[in-house]
């Protein structure tokens, strides 16, 4: 009773599925198309003593064939193999031991609770209670976590790119680090760790698509690179230009915080993107954050534990300056990698069409 609304939720989502078995064509095609198997569609059958033995020949049959009956083991096995053979992502079910060999061979074999244990033992699932209808959460669930994993890589990688360029430049040019551990700490909880660990647990129906590792790359690189080259560029310039000596306890205090404040705003532009759409929960968590970041400051016992010092006079307007400055430099840079890898995709789109 549940198989046509799972099978209309599967054509929804882009995935064809045929229906196989040993049983009758004039049978099978029946029940096809009482679940709707093919929508509106009368469902082709074919009986699968008449599919060629050649692989590839088998491919392009398939390609017009919805339902095949009298299918032998062997057969439902070279199925799957020339549905690989045109690049197709495989999914089979089953409940026999005659359907153990294509359920291997299948990118993921999915057996039902009631089978043989010969076949639930070459599965990667085994439906308990054989409702078939279980898979589209099965599905989802696998989308969610593959796409929060691609959002909270993003975030730690980010981190790693920027931490290494900092370090890079203080041990270059022999300044002193440009914040404490208490202040990366602080930062990094309230714009990677706690925000990950939200987003990580969210919901998310993002279809997968390969590249997991390049679209990382493509998105960390150049939010590091926008965040490390802002707090060096601040940490290089504003003693020389604010005439502070390092030496002093008070300015060094001073141009910690200000190094700080940017590395925090950029911690959020980064969130904001990793975030996106914002028109939504999310946008509420990186306002939540971003506000969390300020009063902290302002409340002596975290202000005190953190070192933390409030903003005034002069150094206000030092630590505006070089926000809207590193704001500028994340969006220029940012905005350049969107723009080459929209470019890039927009070819490869074309040369694949």
């Amino acid at each position: 009773s549940d198989a046509k609304h799972t099978l209309a939720w599967f054509r929804d989502q882009g995935v064809r599925c045929r229906l196989i078995s040993g049983d009758n064509p004039a049978t099978v095609g029946a029940i096809a198309a009482k679940v709707e198997l093919t929508g509106q569609q009368r469902p082709r059958a074919m009986d699968a003593r008449q599919l060629p033995d050649d692989i590839h020949q088998l491919a392009r049959t398939l390609e017009d064939v919805d339902v095949l009956g009298r299918v032998l083991p062997e057969q439902k096995k070279a199925i799957v193999e020339a549905l690989h053979t045109t690049h197709h992502v495989v999914a089979m079910t089953g409940d026999g031991v005659n359907d153990s060999l294509a359920l291997k061979e299948a990118d993921l074999g999915i057996a039902m609770g009631n089978a043989a244990p010969a076949t639930k033992a070459v599965a990667q699932v085994v439906l308990v209670d054989s409702k078939f209808s279980h898979l589209p959460d099965v599905v989802a669930r696998g989308r969610q976590v593959m796409a929060n994993m691609e959002r909270v890589a993003s975030l730690f990688v980010v981190k790693t790119v920027y931490s290494a360029l900092i370090s890079l430049g203080v041990v270059l040019t022999a300044i002193p680090f440009p914040y404490l551990p208490r202040h990366i700490t602080y930062i990094g909880a309230l714009t990677i760790g706690t925000p990950a660990f939200l987003l990580a647990l969210a919901p998310n129906t993002r279809t997968y698509k390969p590249g997991f590792l390049s679209r990382v790359v493509a998105f960390a690189l150049p939010c590091g690179v926008a965040t490390g080259l802002s707090v060096l560029l601040a940490a290089w310039l504003i003693p020389s230009m604010m005439h502070w000596d390092l030496g002093s306890e008070a300015n060094l205090n001073a141009w910690r915080m200000v190094c700080a404040i940017i590395l925090f705003v950029m911690g959020i532009l980064v969130l904001c993107r990793v975030a996106r759409p914002l028109r939504s929960w999310r946008g509420i968590l990186v306002a939540a954050f971003a506000l969390a970041g300020v009063l902290g400051v302002v409340i002596p016992p975290v202000a005190g534990f953190f070192e933390l010092i409030i903003p005034s006079g002069r150094l206000v307007f030092i630590s505006l300056v070089s926000v809207l400055c590193s704001a500028v430099i994340f969006v220029a840079i940012t905005g350049t990698a969107d723009f080459v890898s929209s470019h890039r995709q927009a070819e490869s789109e074309l040369s694949q069409s």
